[in-house]
Parts: C-alpha cells; sequence; structure tokens
C-alpha cells in the first residue's frame, strides 16, 4: 500500500482495527522522527497529525540543519557537539536534501565577536561539531572579505571567518522521514485530530480523533502515547490534566523572501545586528531569504502572522550591513512566520532560552517531548522511544531492541554510490539526460531532483506520458509532480501542494498563478472532486497565497 492520498481512508482504519504500541501526536519533524524510530524497533506505530504533515514548526524554520555554532554564546558545548554531529548523520541519510553551504560570519567593529573570539570560537566549533577537514573555519582579511562580498558595509567591516552550516528544506526533509517510516510498517494520516484520551485504570490507552476531512470519528487503542506536538505539547498536556511544573515558552521567528536581484550575494552570510542578536541572508534559487527574528508569542498557534514590525526590523538589519541594497517593504514577495517550542526559564529573553529537549511524563503515562533543533530530532526521537522500549520489555519479557536510524537513509536517498557531492551531481546530470527530451531545462531538473532523490525517476516517466499527449513542457511536470505528490506523499490540497511538499508559495510565489489551475485539475480528477468542492479547495489556498505578504496590512505596534 501507497503512502497515498487515495489510500488515507484504508490507512485510517487500519489504525483502529487493532491495538498499537505507540500513538505519536504531531506530525513534524520530531512526531515524524519517533514514528521511523519506534516502527524500525519493530513496533507497531500510528501517526496523527491535525493538520498537513510538516505545517507548524518544521516548515517554518531557517532551513537549515545547524551544526551548533549560536549556541557556543550560551556556553552549550554539550548542544553544539550532539547538533554538530547528527548534521553529519542527516546527511549522510538524505544527501539530496541535506547539503553543505559556506557561511560568511563578517567581523565588525563594536559586534559581538572580535577576531580573537571568532578564530577561537570556530575553532571550538570545528572541534566540538566533528566537522570534515575540508569545511573547517578559514580566517579572512578586510581585503579578502570584500573581495568575496563586496555588498558588505566597509566603514565598519574589520574581516570575517568562514564556516559551514549545511541547507536543507524543512518540510522535505519532514517528509522523507514519515515515508521511511511508513516502509517500516507505521500508519500516519494528516487532518486526523486528536481529541480526547482513552483510559484504562488510570493509564492512558488511546485517543479519540477526528477525520477533519469527512468528520468522521475514531477510537485508536495503544500501549503508549507520545504527545510530540511542538507549539500545541501543553495544550496535549493540559487534555491530560498533567500540565504542571516545567511548561513551553513560545517565541516566533518569521523570514521574509526578496528577488536575488535586489541583494546579489555571493554566499550565505551571518551577521550583526545593533540590539546584539544575528540574522542570516541566505541565496536561494532565484531569491534572498532573511531571518530571523526571536519575540514572544501568545498568539494563534495554527496561524502565526508576519507583522509588519518583523519585517522592518529585518529591512533595516539588512540595510545597515548592506548600505547598498536600500531594501523596502515592497521588495518583499512572501514570508513565513514560526513558533518555537522552548522550555520556559524565569528571567531569560527569548534569544538566552535553551534549545535543549526535555521530556515529561504523566502519573497517566502519557509521554511529551518538547524543545529540541532541527538538527537533534534523531535524537530525541530516539530518547522518546528508549523510554516505551524499557516499558515494553518491563512488561512483556521481549529483549531491548535499540534504535537503528543512525544508519536508515531516508526515503528518496537510497543512492548505490559513495557520499561525495560530485557523485551527486553526476547522478542529477544523468536524470537530466534522460528527461530532457520533454523541454524541461537543466535547472528546473535540478529543483525537482534535490527535492525527490532517487524517486525522480518516476515522476519523469509521468511527465513523459502527458507530454507525450500534451507537447506541453510545464503543464506536463507540474502535473506529474502532483500526480506523485498525491499518490506517493499523501498530498490532499493545493495547500499542502504549494508549500509543504514544493516550497513554492515560500520561493516561486510568482509562478503560482500560472500553476493553480492545472494542480487544482489534477487533484479534482485524482480524488473525484466536485466543481463545487474543487472552487472550495481554491478558494482556501488563495488565502494562504495572500497571507504570505499580508504583514503589509499588519502592523502589532
Amino acid at each position: 500500500m501507497d503512502f497515498s492520498a487515495l489510500n488515507r481512508t484504508t490507512i485510517i482504519k487500519e489504525m483502529v482495527s487493532a491495538e498499537q504500541d505507540i500513538i505519536v501526536i504531531g506530525g513534524g519533524i520530531t512526531g515524524a522522527g519517533i514514528a521511523l524510530d519506534a516502527a524500525s524497533r519493530g513496533l507497531k506505530v500510528v501517526l496523527v497529525e491535525k493538520q498537513d504533515f510538516a505545517s507548524g514548526t518544521s516548515s517554518r524554520s531557517t532551513k537549515l540543519v545547524h551544526g551548533g555554532l549560536r549556541y557556543l554564546k550560551n556556553y552549550e558545548f554539550g548542544l553544539v557537539r550532539q547538533v554538530g554531529r547528527e548534521r553529519a548523520i542527516l546527511h549522510r541519510n538524505a544527501r539530496h536534501i541535506v547539503l553543505p553551504e559556506k557561511m560568511l560570519l563578517p567581523i565588525i567593529k563594536g559586534g559581538s565577536l572580535n577576531r580573537f573570539l571568532t578564530r577561537t570560537g570556530l575553532a571550538i566549533y570545528d572541534l566540538l561539531a566533528g566537522v570534515k577537514k575540508r569545511e573547517r573555519k578559514r580566517m579572512l582579511n578586510r581585503q579578502e572579505v570584500l573581495k568575496a562580498e563586496p555588498l558588505l558595509r566597509e566603514d565598519i567591516l574589520i574581516g570575517a571567518g568562514t564556516y559551514y552550516e549545511y541547507k536543507a528544506s524543512d518540510t522535505r526533509l519532514t517528509i522523507g522521514v514519515l515515508k521511511k517510516a511508513f516502509e517500516y510498517g507505521a500508519l500516519a494520516a494528516n487532518y486526523l485530530s486528536a481529541g480526547s484520551f482513552v483510559y484504562e485504570d488510570g493509564k492512558v490507552r488511546g485517543m479519540k480523533v477526528t477525520d477533519l476531512l469527512n468528520s468522521d470519528d475514531y477510537d485508536i487503542t495503544a500501549k503508549y502515547v507520545i504527545n510530540a506536538t511542538g507549539p500545541w505539547v501543553d495544550e496535549i498536556r493540559r487534555k491530560n490534566d498533567s500540565l504542571q511544573g516545567k511548561r513551553l515558552h513560545l517565541t516566533k521567528g518569521i523570514h521574509i523572501t526578496i528577488p536575488f536581484d535586489r541583494l546579489p550575494l555571493k554566499q550565505p552570510v551571518y551577521f550583526d545586528v545593533n540590539d546584539g542578536r544575528m540574522v542570516f541572508a541566505i541565496p536561494r534559487y532565484d531569491k534572498i531569504y532573511i531571518g530571523t527574528t526571536d519575540t514572544d508569542y501568545e498568539g494563534n498557534k495554527e496561524d502565526p502572522l508576519t507583522e509588519e514590525c518583523d519585517v522592518e526590523y529585518l529591512l533595516d538589519a539588512v540595510n545597515n550591513m548592506f548600505p547598498s541594497a536600500r531594501l523596502v517593504i515592497e521588495d518583499v514577495v512572501a514570508s513565513w512566520a514560526g513558533l518555537r517550542p522552548l522550555i520556559h526559564r524565569d528571567g531569560k529573553s527569548p534569544s538566552e532560552l535553551s534549545r535543549k529537549d526535555e521530556i515529561f511524563i504523566s502519573d497517566s503515562g502519557l509521554i511529551s517531548i518538547a524543545g529540541g533543533k532541527l538538527s537533534g530530532y534523531r535524537v530525541m526521537a530516539e530518547k522518546a522511544v528508549d523510554i516505551v522500549m524499557k516499558d515494553h520489555v518491563r512488561t512483556t519479557g521481549k529483549p531491548f531492541v535499540k534504535s537503528i536510524t543512525r544508519d536508515i537513509p531516508l526515503s528518496g536517498a537510497d543512492f548505490v554510490f559513495p557520499e561525495d557531492l560530485r557523485y551527486l551531481v553526476e547522478y542529477a546530470d544523468h536524470k537530466f539526460d534522460e528527461a530532457k527530451q520533454t523541454g524541461i531545462t537543466p535547472e528546473e531538473m535540478k529543483k525537482l531532483f534535490y527535492r525527490y532523490g532517487t524517486h525522480i525517476d518516476r515522476i519523469i516517466e509521468k511527465a513523459y506520458e502527458y507530454y507525450n499527449i500534451s507537447k506541453n513542457t510545464e503543464a506536463s511536470w507540474i502535473r506529474a509532480e502532483v500526480w506523485y505528490s498525491m499518490n506517493h506523499e499523501m498530498t490532499t490540497c493545493p495547500g499542502d501542494f504549494f508549500i509543504r511538499r514544493t516550497e513554492m508559495l515560500q520561493f516561486f510565489r510568482e509562478r503560482i498563478n500560472g500553476m493553480l489551475d492545472i494542480v487544482c485539475d489534477e487533484m479534482a480528477c485524482l480524488l473525484g472532486w466536485t466543481e463545487e468542492e474543487k472552487n472550495r479547495r481554491m478558494k482556501d489556498f488563495v488565502r494562504e497565497y495572500e497571507a504570505a505578504v499580508s504583514f503589509k496590512i499588519s502592523n502589532s505596534k
């Protein structure tokens, strides 16, 4: 059975047909990681997500698998070591998604880092994070920096350091983990809302859930329930009457996208802001995206807004460091706002709060995991499943099974060649040779390859089918991509496709108008929508499309 929107109802019925070992609530990267870890150890797992997969924090990040450099400021050496080494594992297991990117770290007059601190910090970072020799730090003098990045502000520039982060699509990483979990037998469904808990002798033994696409209600029973809902962790704990002691502290981070020609950077830059924070400006495709802010948040968790004051903060930061840019709010073509579910500590500002994860276990047995980072999801999952496995051993007498996810390639990363970027590039070029008779450009083919990895073969095959009928290159490829995402990634609506499967809303918003009718027609055909249903789905997405720049009329002051 495929991980398909067409099989979604069948998958849900299988969830409720027998007692499971684990119910995972939350379809972000943490929940997906737990599902994969548990299923690969032989446990029966279901995952429920009330929105789409990765619709919360896991589609709204800076889209970097950090090595943890910025955590050195708070002396979190253990965290730097963990996330740095995890980054190497993620690159190995998802090398078409997690890719190295050289970052420039300017040293400026009055900045947070001088030359000595930068050199020392980067050296510690290289050591703790286990950085590969070819990716280790390099120090640049002022002239070298200006040659590398001539747009930087000259009057305050002293020098720079270079180091590596790993760029990634947070949404594609989440989908890759989920699909691999499904291959191991985990059952997962989006738009399946967790309601009240089911108890037996005072212990949590399942959940009542509602299918939000058709309003059907189900009971799913399981020996253990893991709450991995990110910003919603405390809400689930409250349902369980176990919200006591430590609690979440939500902070909001926003990102904006501008055309590349408005800030034509040669590489990503991580630079100081006047208030002591730091901001990234990162080239991706034909755009530059800039982030992030870090402010306390208490609003709507489902739809945090990018407000005008947030955008102005980032624009001011960029204009101060790159004065020739002269960016204005009209330059912003898209934005996204995400919430960080941090652990609250009295007296700490948002930027000072630790990114470490913590696990809470209620008296009734609910396991909740919160905090953490994208780069640490695999370790978080291992910790949570270890708790279940230890109790499973106690109650069944079966042997303890260790986590094996360190060595599991994610879906789409089943490459047979060595871990070297040149082989990946050669493989992508070979796939273009197979597809070029449809008229696709090398640039478009690369985007698709780094989105789908080894699954690109199915999309190429389907694109040829459509092209042989229509001879329309763009329509054939967009239809093939929609077909694949619906049949193999449980895409159910335009927002799933444009935002969380392809990131088009964030980086190719200007192209969506020409694709929307094609996408909706393809979905209507595959899912049997009436014309009324198709129009409703289209209108729902248009609201999301317009919200990407709604900050122009929103102001929190």
